[in-house]
């Protein structure tokens, strides 16, 4: 497996977006364990989850504590960088709240810290942007679990690139990195995309394959992936991401996936070098 830097950790090229398991429509366990495994296997060293990422309103956590069960039966496991995040909420009606006050971040951390079974967090994300909380209150508070060792890393997610600069001033040149929506069909992020590649933050894409049919189009004015695929002998969702990892050294795409098979066609992408001719017609799709 290829990899690239998160802050000062290596991990690998493409990880693991664990979403999928746990939300609306989440296979059972077995499948869910048997995915994280198979993309251990892969060499995937990056695993994606938030404590946001559950169904019902009184299992909040129910993608860390699964994730946290598939590194504790797997022999490699140990080396993985677990990414979570809080300030995001799910009351158990399908529906997305807010609270970014430092209060609750930090005892998100905490109860984080607790399904993860470790002692400090290896990247801590915050989740989204509190309109009622003032951002460096919020940036603030991954600072203060910075400083006091609950986190190893410190990254922000659905950030401008006027909080991400606001971000690293805070914690002091430590943002390690920004998770953002960013996809073939969703391409609005590209100027967060060149202000982490200038400033050296990595840049993971949540939602990378987002709006790729299983028929290996992306609705109109993005057949070339298509296209690229067919002629290449390979998956659609492939050549996506290794158009993604040759936007920039800081992209580490985060597909969510939620059966073996899924997650290993993805980590194929990082054996996939496009070529200029096709990267500018990717480009221009």
């Amino acid at each position: 497996m290829h990899t690239r830097r998160i802050g000062d950790v290596k991990v690998s090229a493409i990880g693991l977006g664990a979403m999928p398991m746990s939300i609306e429509g989440r296979p059972d366990e077995e499948r869910s364990l048997a995915t994280v495994h198979a993309a251990l296997d892969a060499g995937v060293t990056l695993i994606d989850t938030a404590d946001a990422y559950h169904r019902d309103a009184d299992e909040t956590g129910h993608n860390e504590t699964l994730i946290a069960k598939a590194l504790a039966t797997h022999g490699g496991g140990r080396d993985v960088l677990v990414a979570t995040k809080g300030g995001h909420l799910r009351p158990g009606d399908g529906s997305w709240t807010l609270d970014g006050s430092p209060r609750h971040l930090k005892r998100a951390c905490e109860d984080s810290l607790r399904r993860l079974g470790v002692e400090a967090i290896g990247l801590y994300q915050f989740h989204r942007p509190d309109p009622r909380v003032p951002y460096d209150e919020s940036v603030g508070a991954l600072r203060d679990l910075l400083d006091e060792g609950k986190i190893r890393m410190a990254g922000i997610s659905n950030a401008n690139p006027e909080q991400i600069r606001r971000a690293n001033d805070i914690l002091g040149g430590r943002l390690a990195s920004v998770q953002n929506q960013f996809s073939p069909a969703f391409r609005s992020s590209e100027p967060e995309l060149r202000l982490c590649d200038e400033l050296g933050i990595a840049f993971l894409p949540w939602s990378p394959l987002g709006g790729i049919s299983k028929a290996g189009g992306l609705g109109s004015g993005h057949a070339a992936f298509g296209r690229i695929a067919e002629a290449r002998g390979v998956s659609p969702q492939r050549v996506c991401l290794a158009w993604m990892l040759a936007r920039s050294p800081v992209v580490v795409p985060i597909p969510g996936a939620s059966r073996p098979a899924t997650i290993r066609d993805s980590l194929a992408a990082a054996d996939l070098t496009l070529t200029p001719r096709e990267l500018a017609e990717l480009d221009a799709a």
